[in-house]
């Protein structure tokens, strides 16, 4: 803002726009008329000069609008204070429509034996932003051109251009021919990479991680989620990749940037959920431990119900996107009536890839549980024993986009077996099952959840709590608190269970203000959920409620009001992320 007492501006004549919306303030701003206002010695013969020269520009200006036959009418007046003012008005006339769209295409992508090149011609027809019936505005027409370049160089052909295009207006008529070529030039495949800014790290980490084998052909949404996995391993501050479309087609070298992170972080956090309630979190990272090269991540994490310790050591990928891992676990959970006191030991192999999971890996379990009070339970009831295992864990993700999926389908499974430890030395099996399905419905959509697990074994196994199944509280069933349902045990104790199935119903709609939707969604759901030691004795528990969803910068922040059926109780319930 200026100075108080700065002087007005000085102009030679006064312009009113007499037009409707949205052309006046289009011509209000950019009428060629606006200039010549700071012109103060202007003569009657000047004026009336730009005055007669303004109707072409007028005209110009409304067209881009889509009216090639306006009405312009241009006048000059004179108030009663000898000051000229010149009025512009303009009746638009009907809108000019597009009558036909030609597109063409040459350069590779026009070769007729190629399936996958005929898809993106088709593709790139389909999503034509301009198609014909619409209004023809200038705008339009850049934006149309714009999107179907790069529809044409994100996959196979970064070197496209456009090479001809024609919007051939046939004002009285108030309609447009439009006519558009495209060039793909040559098929890109990507050839070597070349990486540089990798000092501190081991440089085998980029192609390994990045996944972008020599032959590949282009795509730059590949590129993108090669950058997006580098950029999330935490080895690296920031990612840029770039294939030259100048480069030799048949092999790009694929240009990789880095800028290394600190070998070692130490975090600290405090949040809070309303399954565990406030917590406060240190962590510390070392991407590569002298001796062995591999990353060091442990983690305290302290709460009033589950406080835990963590250390998880991995090896850099193998050529094959495998890796080595070891991970050990101490955790204190405190459901009011049962404490229990649970420590796991992890070796095994992973694998991370674009869609799919995998993991496979020998466990060793053991679970103290005390009873705050009580009758004395045995340690197969409670969860108390040990156990040596071996497990095969498979997830497959296939939504349209993370973290905020509109339509897809996830699915996972566990599979193991192993020997309880102790005095009673006892085989068992576990496996379990989940889907996650959303499916478009009118404006909103409609995410179906499922997940089913036992554990088959002697009734006198002692398998500990951590291989047996609790649910309830914010992902699982809401309405109820943290592992809330499980099988009931003499003296009104909650316990885990060998069988549990659980599911959800939730209709998700978006939030529309003025015609736009927000980053805000509310949800209607149904949740159930049942533990037991026997699959006939599997009774479902029940939580309905509301919700809302907010698309934030860390994921969907989840707040729930559920009411729990059987405990005939409210709770609220948050939280963050999307997890599968």
């Amino acid at each position: 803002m200026g100075p108080a007492n700065a002087p007005a501006e000085v102009t030679a004549f006064d312009i009113e726009v007499r037009a409707p919306a949205p052309l006046r303030p289009l011509l209000e701003k950019h009428m060629e008329l606006r200039r010549y206002r700071a012109v103060t010695d202007l003569d009657d013969a000047e004026l009336a000069r730009l005055t007669s020269q303004a109707g072409l520009d007028v005209r110009n200006l409304v067209g881009t609008l889509g009216y090639f036959s306006p009405t312009v009418d241009i006048t000059r007046e004179v108030s009663a204070g000898g000051r000229a003012r010149i009025v512009v008005s303009v009746t638009p006339g009907p809108v000019t429509r597009v009558e036909s769209v030609n597109l063409a295409f040459t350069g590779d992508i026009a070769g007729p034996a190629d399936a996958d090149a005929q898809r993106q011609q088709e593709e790139i027809r389909r999503d034509w932003r301009l198609p014909s019936g619409q209004p023809f505005t200038q705008d339009a027409w850049d934006a149309a051109k714009s999107q179907a370049l790069r529809q044409l160089v994100a996959r196979r052909y970064p070197a496209g251009r456009i090479t001809y295009s024609l919007a051939d207006v046939e004002a009285p008529a108030n309609r447009v021919r439009l006519g558009l070529q495209l060039d793909s030039g040559p098929l890109f495949r990507l050839g070597p990479m070349s990486i540089s800014g990798i000092e501190r790290y081991d440089p085998r980490l980029v192609p390994r991680l990045a996944r972008l084998p020599e032959g590949t052909v282009y795509d730059q949404q590949q590129l993108v989620e090669a950058q997006q996995r580098l950029s999330a391993s935490g080895y690296f501050d920031s990612v840029y990749f770039f294939v030259d479309p100048q480069s030799e087609p048949a092999a790009a070298p694929v240009q990789v940037q880095v800028r290394e992170a600190p070998l070692q972080k130490v975090v600290f956090g405090v949040g809070a959920a309303t399954d565990t309630g406030p917590r406060v979190s240190v962590g510390h990272t070392h991407h590569r431990v002298p001796g062995i090269g591999w990353r060091a991540v442990t983690e305290l994490q302290i709460n009033r119900q589950s406080p835990s310790l963590q250390s998880e050591w991995t090896a850099i990928p193998d050529e094959d996107g495998w890796r080595w891992g070891v991970l050990g676990r101490a955790d204190r959970v405190d459901d009011g009536a049962l404490i229990t006191y649970a420590q796991k030991l992890r070796i095994g192999r992973s694998e991370a890839g674009e869609r799919i999971d995998r993991n496979i890996y020998v466990q060793y379990d053991t679970a103290r549980v005390q009873q705050e009070g009580g009758p004395a339970l045995t340690g197969a009831s409670t969860g108390d024993g040990s156990a040596l295992s071996a497990n095969y864990v498979w997830t497959g993700r296939y939504f349209d986009r993370l973290p905020f999926p509109s339509r897809g389908y996830g699915l996972g499974f566990e599979a193991g077996g192993g020997i309880t430890l102790g005095a009673l030395r006892k085989p068992y099996l576990r496996g379990v099952v989940r889907w996650l399905g959303i499916h478009p419905l009118g404006t909103g959509r409609l995410a179906l959840r499922a997940e089913a697990g036992g554990v088959a074994a002697a009734t006198d196994a002692p398998v500990p709590s951590p291989q047996l199944f609790r649910t309830g509280g914010d992902t699982t069933v809401r309405g109820y608190g943290y592992r809330d349902i499980g099988v009931t045990l003499p003296g009104g104790v909650i316990g885990p269970g060998r069988y549990m199935s659980s599911g959800s119903v939730e209709w998700q709609r978006p939030i529309v203000r003025n015609g736009i939707r927000t980053d805000w969604e509310n949800t209607l759901f149904l949740d159930a959920g049942a533990v037991a030691d026997r699959v006939q004795d599997l009774h479902a528990v029940f939580g309905v409620g509301v919700g809302a969803r907010w698309r934030s910068p860390i994921g969907p922040l989840q707040m729930d009001l559920a009411y729990g059926v059987q405990p005939r109780r409210w709770r609220l319930h948050v939280n963050v992320g999307f997890t599968f």
